[in-house]
């Protein structure tokens, strides 16, 4: 106490004396120039922190170049829009398929509530900043230099617009910087609402209710709620702007677009419900809003699972994607001076410019216009669907090309078919496979088979007709060709001399060979395949004669098979087949247009007579059931079947006047369609599927599938005689023949020149041939007025390589009136070679209709004798001859006995008699006696059976004996005879 005292004494001294207050003032000067110190150096490094800050903002902003207003408003209005896909007339398809599908929408078709929802979520300060938010950058820039686990983000919704459109979404100061800078200069050049319509277009939200990434308020609007965007409320808006924070994990759907369960749906509800707060505290929505949103049960909006497009249309949306994608990759290339056979050169730089098609596909909301009519399309998957006759499936064994194993897989018959319209080239309809599900390729555009005889009118008899080599009615010959190339008929047959009209309506493979044969040093391959759209062609191609039996090395398409038919039916213009119709722009500004380009393959009159050709087919040939099967009769149908080797493929190409339609069945593996018993032939179950297909069409627009009127005959078309054997006009020996037929001609290749395959001459039938007759042949049987074929028109026809020239003789139609064509002698069949022996008496007489018949005897026969029973003495008397197995003997009762005559003069022994009418008693008792000879012959030949073989000699003396007792026999019934003539006259004594 007294201690503190004298302290407070002392301390008051010193301050009357002022030694306190000086060292105070000295202690406050001090510190202050301390503080001052240390401030100006804080100042200091302010600034220095903000000039280095400055620099190190300029260093990383410096390669950012500039941006023009147009060059920012072609960035930022450059965001991806989903491409659309239509049918013919307008009638939506489906979106193109990407990764992210979008729809634009303008700000004015927005509701007003998402706006406020997105504002009060995003960029509360978003009406009033010029782009950025310094504190939000400062809080970002903070976070991320201490690396705290909490970073909030100090972007505004401008500045997510320049990440988005401008720049990536790479985590660095640089980007932050450029993203700054960017975000300043756009709200210097923008309005506020282009920039929240741009923002609107771009964000993205998670999955839609087909499972697809969506970007863009419209798509997410209709994508969740099935509403535009400007038909939101409250709660809807709130749960969509709450969405792109974390979008797959907000979304409601999961993968593949199924509602997610309640423990899924939480995340987003709970978010939708944090977004309604912030709305409420910006005062964007009343107390009473607010409330009423909290409750409300958004799951009941979300809509359920749909298809995509991609589900419902798969072949057609691949196929018109694929189309659209190489129409702008060439639009592209010429673009920078590329030509199309450039690209094909050249595979890397054909990459290139793919990729830009497709990504422009993707990005740039183009309207892919097709030329698909959706009510047949549609009917065609059903047809395919429920079609009952493909045939069986099959177990094959393929490699796993990720394991490397050999898998067992179950191959179904796939079909491919194509409806083309003639006139434009428009594909209307396809049928792709049995399913996407099964095998994503397309086998009616995709997938090339070997077409089998559907080639035949293609590449052989057209250009042939154009030549001025054939003409239908012309006559091919259907026999062994000559050469290395040796093929055969479907039934290993030849046909003989048959019109070119009949070899294609029958599909013979030999004749189309011939016909190949002459036109091939021409090049039809070049002069006419390439030019009807064939594209897979070989150098090999171009030289074998296969090929116009469909032997292809690498194929075609049904839609490049069918369309070169549709050249038959346009007077023979090919025009390309397409399904890409036009492309637009989203403003509808048309930047492709499918212009027809036709290509004069053949002559209208060419073009017809095939077509006409082709009519017999389905009249009468290889595809005649087609007319029964059709539920619209009287439609002119015209086409042409196929097979290809092991009948790996069935093949049907028909036309009329207005339509093309080809139609194909075959295994992936290529295995044969014909181990299918109990079922159609293979041929039969593709027709049956074309015809199915058509009858299904032709109820949705009958007017286009079953026009009334016919294919119009052009000028320069007539009907004119020839003769079958040569094609020549007829001659009189040709006329008398029987063989003239008549056909239709091209005026310019009408034949001038007289017929010369036959010349005259005396002619017997021999084993159903004419052989000039020889010296020993009975004139009864000769044809003194007869004809041959003229051996020197043989030569000029080259048939003389033949051994018999009977083989051109044709298997259908009269047949036998060419057997009447004598043979010449020698090397052609005309000879008969003589046994030395005489033919054996004919057998199977029988009489009892008036006629008596016969079985055929030997192979040199030449002809009949027939005799009658004589009533006085049971003799028998020649009556007539035949050169057939039949003679006529009216009502005349009697017995009759047949002689076989050769063509040497021999005859046979009489055959067993036959009785017509009743017989008198005496002809009964020869037909007795000569039973009972024939049945002694029969015992004695089975006697002579049952013994030892018997020299030369004891076999004549048994002859011998055989005629001895037939000349005994026959005197003692000579004898009765007489006895009974005897007996039966009138005693004189008892008159």
């Amino acid at each position: 106490m007294k201690k503190n005292k004298r302290l407070r004494e002392k301390l008051h001294s010193k301050w009357r004396t002022g030694k306190i207050e000086r060292s105070f003032r000295i202690t406050y000067d001090v510190i202050w120039n301390i503080i001052l110190f240390f401030l100006i150096l804080g100042f200091i490094g302010v600034f220095l922190g903000i000039g280095v800050g400055a620099g190190y903002f300029a260093a990383l902003v410096k390669d950012e170049p500039v941006r023009s207003y147009e060059s920012m408003k072609k960035s930022i209005y450059n965001y991806e829009e989903t491409s659309k896909l239509y049918f013919a007339n307008d009638v939506y398809m489906g979106d193109v398929r990407s990764d992210l599908h979008r729809e634009e929408v303008k700000l004015k078709n927005v509701s007003e509530n998402l706006i406020n929802a997105v504002i009060a979520t995003e960029d509360e300060y978003f009406e009033e900043h010029n782009g950025v938010v310094p504190k939000a950058i400062v809080r970002a820039i903070a976070q991320e230099a201490l690396n705290m686990d909490t970073k909030t983000g100090g972007s505004t919704l401008t500045q997510q617009l320049i990440k988005n459109q401008l720049l990536t979404n790479e985590v660095s100061f640089d980007r932050k910087a450029k993203e700054i800078l960017l975000a300043m200069r756009l709200e210097n050049f923008f309005e506020k609402e282009q920039i929240l319509e741009a923002y609107l277009n771009v964000i993205p939200y998670g999955r839609n209710s087909s499972g697809r990434n969506i970007a863009g308020i419209e798509t997410a609007a209709q994508g969740v709620f099935g509403v535009p965007a400007k038909e939101l409320n409250i709660p809807q808006a709130a749960f969509l702007a709450g969405i792109p924070q974390n979008p797959y994990l907000f979304t409601p759907y999961a993968l593949g677009g199924k509602v997610k369960d309640k423990k899924g749906l939480q995340p987003g509800i709970n978010r939708m419900k944090l977004v309604l707060k912030r709305m409420h505290d910006l005062e964007y929505i009343s107390d009473k809003e607010y409330k009423k949103a909290l409750k409300y049960d958004i799951k009941k909006d979300f809509i359920k699972k749909k298809d995509t497009s991609l589900d419902r249309y798969p072949y057609v949306i691949k196929e018109v994607q694929t189309k659209a994608t190489n129409i702008l990759m060439l639009m592209l290339a010429e673009k920078d001076g590329y030509t199309e056979e450039e690209l094909e050169d050249n595979l890397e730089l054909k990459e290139k410019y793919e990729i830009l098609a497709e990504r422009d596909l993707k990005m740039k909301g183009y309207k892919i216009h097709s030329t698909i009519d959706k009510k047949i399309y549609d009917a065609f998957q059903e047809v395919a669907k429920n079609y009952s006759h493909y045939g069986p499936d099959i177990t094959v064994q393929v490699k796993n090309s990720e394991t490397g194993k050999t898998e067992n897989r179950v191959d179904p018959v796939q079909p491919g078919a194509v409806l083309i319209e003639n006139q434009t080239g428009k594909v209307l309809a396809f049928v792709g496979g049995r399913g996407f599900d099964i095998d994503e390729y397309n086998y009616a555009t995709e997938v090339p088979r070997q077409n089998g005889s559907t080639m035949k009118p293609l590449l052989g008899y057209a250009p042939a007709i154009e030549q001025g080599i054939v003409q239908p009615g012309t006559p091919v010959a259907d026999i062994p060709l000559r050469g290395s190339y040796n093929p055969s008929n479907y039934s290993n047959i030849y046909y003989g001399l048959v019109s070119a009209r009949e070899a294609l309506a029958h599909s013979y493979n030999v004749s189309a060979v011939q016909v190949y044969q002459k036109i091939l040093p021409t090049n039809p391959v070049d002069k006419y395949l390439k030019k009807m759209g064939f594209s897979r062609i070989s150098k090999a191609d171009e030289s074998i004669e296969s090929i116009v039996l469909g032997g292809l090395t690498n194929g075609a398409t049904v839609e490049e098979n069918t369309s070169a038919f549709t050249t038959f039916s346009n007077q023979g213009k090919y025009k390309e087949s397409y399904i890409i119709d036009k492309i637009t722009t989203k403003d509808g500004k048309v930047i492709y247009e499918h212009k027809v380009d036709p290509v004069d393959v053949f002559s209208p009159q060419t073009a017809y007579l095939t077509y006409d050709m082709m009519r017999d087919v389905v009249r009468s040939g290889t595809a005649a059931s087609i007319p029964s099967l059709l539920h619209r009769p009287g439609v002119d149908w015209a086409g042409k079947t196929g097979t290809t080797n092991d009948y790996m493929d069935a093949w049907f190409v028909g036309t009329n006047p207005n339509v093309t339609m080809g139609s194909w069945l075959g295994y992936k593996s290529r295995k044969s369609l014909n181990n299918c018993p109990g079922c159609y032939s293979y041929s039969q179950r593709n027709i049956r599927f074309w015809t199915a297909l058509v009858n299904e069409a032709t109820k949705v627009n009958p007017d286009l599938m079953a026009p009334q009127e016919r294919m119009k005959q052009p000028e320069g078309i007539t009907h004119r005689s020839i003769c079958a054997i040569s094609g020549m006009l007829p001659s009189e020996l040709c006329s008398r023949a029987g063989l003239t037929r008549s056909d239709l001609f091209n005026v310019k290749y009408v034949p001038k020149e007289v017929d010369d395959s036959l010349v005259s001459g005396s002619f017997a039938i021999v084993g159903g041939k004419a052989v000039a007759a020889g010296a020993n042949t009975p004139q009864e049987f000769v044809e003194g007025k007869g004809y041959s074929f003229n051996p020197e028109w043989i030569k000029r026809m080259k048939y003389d390589h033949l051994h018999d020239l009977s083989l051109l003789f044709p298997r259908k139609g009269n047949r036998e009136l060419w057997e009447k064509i004598g043979l010449p002698k020698g090397q052609y069949g005309g000879s008969v070679s003589d046994t030395g022996n005489a033919p054996a008496a004919p057998t199977g007489l029988n009489g009892a209709t008036g006629k008596l018949s016969w079985n055929k005897s030997g192979s040199n026969v030449v002809g009949y004798r027939v005799f009658r029973s004589n009533e006085a003495d049971g003799s028998y008397k020649l009556i007539g001859s035949t050169t057939s197995t039949s003679y006529s003997v009216g009502s005349h009762a009697a017995f009759y006995k047949v002689k076989a005559v050769d063509f040497f003069g021999r005859e046979s022994a009489l055959s067993k008699p036959a009785a017509v009418g009743k017989p008198t008693e005496t002809e009964q008792d020869d037909k007795e006696r000569m039973d009972h000879k024939e049945d002694k012959k029969e015992t004695k030949e089975k006697e002579s059976d049952s013994k030892d073989k018997t020299s030369p000699k004891q076999e004549d003396n048994d002859d011998e004996d055989d005629d001895k007792d037939e000349n005994d026999q026959d005197k003692q019934d000579n004898q009765k005879r007489k006895d009974k003539k005897q007996q039966s006259k009138p005693k004189k004594e008892e008159n």
